[in-house]
């Protein structure tokens, strides 16, 4: 279908960041605010974005105009961790991430080997995504090749962008959930080869931590690497002080945890490293120079009690930052939710997250860690169409402070403070709407 037909016309106030920043301070110059603007939507990309008054006459005359005066637009969440396989075990009590895994996570990660269990599994999770306003995720599946392509199989019914991987794991875990070095390349391989740009779906190579894989099977993530060098890397990085400890012991001929992963070739551009609460100076560099990007989990942060995440050490040092809920030792898939305790981790370190910065890390910035900036983050024309419509008066409480709250930046935090899966009205994917509150 060609011509008119395949238009979207969005009316309503619009926020976005117009480009990627190199320091906090810069995020407001970039910022864009629309009070009253209309977003062109065309085969899944953005064809016109700006003021309604400069853009009603070239909405046709047959089509429909969507009006969401009185709600705010953002470009669609980016959430740049998350594990799917342990929806059913967020709020798992009593443990801190070692004891975590053993008790709780591994035995559920293992109900994964069935195909119809995944799929089933699948479905829920991209429905979570979706009421919460996230529409692109970074995410863990299990060793089980199926488990991914589970997943890949519901997202692509709606074309959502999606980076996955299956779990590399061959020592340090029971059993019933080894591969081995070989096993899990030929099956990564052969995953890559069904999925990877598949549509908008991208393959991770993830190895789940260094404790989990072999030098022979960390040799065998370098090999896919640089047999797929546009491919991601997604994996975890000093989350907790006796994880890094372990690793230590483990390696012992290498310095330190991220040398680990440095030395099989699996820093640099589309690396993500969950969590780095513990990073040293030197690691800090290498992440740096080898353009390697950070999710920044606080919800399981603190909830497995790991630490708390420098942020503002990220930023001095350059290395792109986005934000991850951490599904399932995080506890919500909301992004508000998640920027929430984003901000009380930066009041415990004496320091001020401010509603712009958060607005972007969890939009533009968390497209930029992904590498994925120059397709998604903002409205800009040839973009694609993944944006949320948010309600920001969801709740009494919501309305009482809204109604006191004179500028748009304490409209914004009020939002990240209060707002939770209410405030989320309507979500669109690929231009079109896949989630309504009801």
């Amino acid at each position: 279908m060609s011509g008119e037909h395949t238009i979207k016309a969005i009316r309503g106030a619009f926020l976005d960041v117009t480009r990627a920043v190199e320091h906090p301070e810069e995020i407001e110059s970039a910022l864009r605010f629309i009070e009253d603007g209309l977003l062109l939507v065309r085969n899944g990309k953005v064809e016109w974005f700006g003021e309604w008054q400069d853009g009603k006459s070239r909405v046709p005359a047959s089509v429909r105009i969507r009006d969401y005066r009185g709600k705010l637009i953002v470009p669609g969440f980016v959430d740049t961790h998350i594990h799917y396989p342990q929806c059913e075990m967020v709020g798992a009590y009593g443990e801190q991430l070692l004891e975590w895994l053993s008790k709780h996570t591994f035995p559920t990660e293992q109900r994964y080997a069935d195909l119809d269990y995944a799929r089933e599994m699948s479905a829920f999770f991209l429905k979570q995504l979706l009421r919460n306003g996230t529409t692109t995720a970074l995410v863990f599946g299990t060793v089980h090749p199926q488990s991914v392509d589970a997943l890949f199989e519901a997202a692509s019914h709606i074309n959502m962008r999606l980076i996955a991987g299956k779990v590399m794991m061959d020592r340090n875990a029971p059993e019933y959930l080894l591969d081995d070095a070989e096993s899990s390349y030929q099956q990564s391989k052969a995953l890559i080869e069904r999925w990877h740009k598949n549509g908008r779906l991208l393959y991770a190579i993830t190895p789940r931590f260094a404790p989990t894989s072999t030098p022979e099977q960390l040799a065998m993530a370098r090999k896919l690497r640089e047999e797929f060098p546009d491919t991601w890397v997604h994996t975890h990085l000093s989350e907790n002080v006796e994880e890094i400890a372990w690793v230590k012991e483990l390696f012992p001929e290498r310095d330190g945890y991220l040398d680990v992963y440095h030395h099989y070739g699996l820093t640099g551009k589309r690396s993500v490293f969950a969590h780095c609460v513990h990073l040293e100076e030197k690691e800090w560099d290498c992440l740096s120079h080898t353009h390697s990007a950070i999710a920044f989990c606080p919800t399981s942060n603190l909830y497995l009690g790991s630490g708390l995440f420098n942020l503002q050490k990220a930023w001095h040092k350059n290395v792109a930052v986005g934000v991850g809920t951490d599904i399932g030792a995080g506890t919500t898939f909301n992004m508000l939710q998640t920027l929430n305790e984003a901000y009380k981790v930066m009041q415990l370190q004496g320091c001020r997250l401010s509603a712009y910065e958060a607005f972007y890390l969890a939009t533009l910035g968390g497209a930029r860690s992904l590498g994925l900036d120059d397709c998604i983050g903002n409205f800009h024309p040839g973009k694609e169409a993944d944006f949320v419509v948010l309600e920001p008066t969801a709740t009494p409480l919501q309305q009482l402070r809204y109604d006191n709250s004179a500028s748009l930046i304490d409209k914004l935090f009020v939002m990240i403070t209060l707002g939770d899966d209410r405030s989320i009205y309507r979500t669109y994917v690929d231009g079109r709407l896949v989630y309504e509150r009801t």
